[in-house]
């Protein structure tokens, strides 16, 4: 259940700030994307720290491993707990990478963001249906 959470939550960070994957596509995503949008000199600031924040190392992937090997040497409870702050730690992870995108966001025109829009919708086989 824990795997299936965290791999929810990251799921949407993926689908809520970075362009989207596709086996079909040679070009890095976010060149495609930044190619795309036309930024204005005003505007590559702000992609700056959209694209450092979308594409950074992330620790929470060491944080899990470091988390899946305790599991076995701790009891209900504390497992429990380990879980809930996993969970806490990914939600502060996912507003600080969606407070970035906002900024971003802001910075681009109607076609711009229409754009982006675009470009960051995850593929229709991996979106769920209503």
């Amino acid at each position: 259940m824990k795997k299936t959470i965290a791999a929810g939550l990251w799921g949407m960070a993926l689908c809520v700030a970075a362009p989207a994957w596709s086996q079909n596509v040679v070009a890095n995503p976010f060149d495609t994307l930044h190619q795309a949008l036309h930024l204005t000199s005003a505007q590559e600031a702000a992609w700056k720290v959209y694209r450092a924040q979308a594409t950074a190392p992330n620790d929470a992937q060491a944080r899990r491993k470091a988390a899946s090997g305790m599991f076995t040497t701790l009891n209900a409870p504390q497992r429990m707990d380990l879980v809930e702050a996993e969970m806490k730690q990914d939600l502060l992870d996912l507003q600080h990478q969606s407070q970035v995108l906002k900024v971003f966001y802001a910075t681009l025109d109607g076609n711009q963001q229409r754009a982006f829009d675009a470009a960051t919708l995850p593929p229709a086989q991996n979106r769920q249906q209503p």
